[in-house]
């Protein structure tokens, strides 16, 4: 079931349109794919969903409720968390302090008894970032710090969680380890829509993919789907040729 729905979104930036006509949907329980070339909006979709960019035209409905006129602190209190295309960490705090700031945080806003502590400690184990809860951040391999990023989103205790390329920086073992745990917050009923540029994780751990091209949604289907598709493999590679070639050579 779709818990958030992107209808016909468009954004114009002067004369530059950089979305037009976005549909796309959310499924709880269910890792969602977002994938497209370099600047084919992936970001501005995401920007959008979560209050930080204007659409002109469109809905955003998350759980059945318009949120479109929300600002940012709302939506994130419904249930919205995301991660940045860009490192956004804070620097001169440590790994658990970064997650730390946000289970309290939330703890002042939902009012529902939680213990800061104890659910940073618990993220900590869950994203496998025991090891480094005393390092400051801004010592931290580019890979470990997005995991921060990852962890101090889960620390809100969000229904969907936006991420934007979480792999980037980690090895072929640490990227493993990162589909193994959105496969296991998708089946505790979390909803996840995935921008990554790593298709090979895209395509293992997502049930459904959308493709963006030019602001525009290409395709959507499975990953056996998008693969096949000759729309996708152009857009991509610039030919319909070789279809099991994308995910090797696409970049997102």
């Amino acid at each position: 079931m779709a818990r958030l729905e992107v209808k016909g979104i468009e954004v114009r930036f002067g004369g530059v349109v950089a979305l037009r006509g976005v549909d796309l949907t959310v499924e709880g329980g269910a890792v969602n794919g977002l994938i497209g070339p370099n600047g084919a909006g992936k970001t501005t979709t995401f920007n959008v969903i979560t209050g930080l960019q204007r659409a002109q035209v469109g809905r955003i409905v998350f759980d059945g409720e318009s949120i479109g006129q929300l600002p940012p602190h709302r939506r994130a209190r419904m249930g919205l968390a995301r991660t940045f295309q860009r490192l956004e960490v804070f620097g001169s705090l440590t790994v658990r302090e970064n997650i730390l700031v946000a289970a309290e945080i939330r703890r002042r806003w939902a009012h529902d008894g939680s213990n800061p502590a104890r659910v940073t400690d618990d993220i900590l184990r869950q994203v496998g970032l025991r090891e480094f809860s005393r390092v400051r951040c801004d010592t931290l391999p580019t890979g470990t710090a997005r995991l921060v990023e990852v962890g101090r989103a889960l620390a809100t205790r969000p229904s969907i969680l936006l991420l934007d390329e979480p792999s980037s920086g980690l090895d072929e073992q640490e990227t493993d380890q990162l589909g193994a745990l959105l496969l296991r917050l998708a089946e505790e009923g979390m909803g996840i829509l995935l921008v990554e540029h790593d298709i090979d994780l895209v395509m293992s751990v997502c049930r459904t993919i959308h493709v963006l091209d030019f602001g525009q949604i290409l395709a959507v289907g499975t990953p056996a789907e998008i693969q096949a598709d000759p729309n996708v493999r152009a857009a991509y590679l610039g030919t319909e040729d070789d279809p099991d070639s994308i995910a090797a050579d696409a970049l997102v």
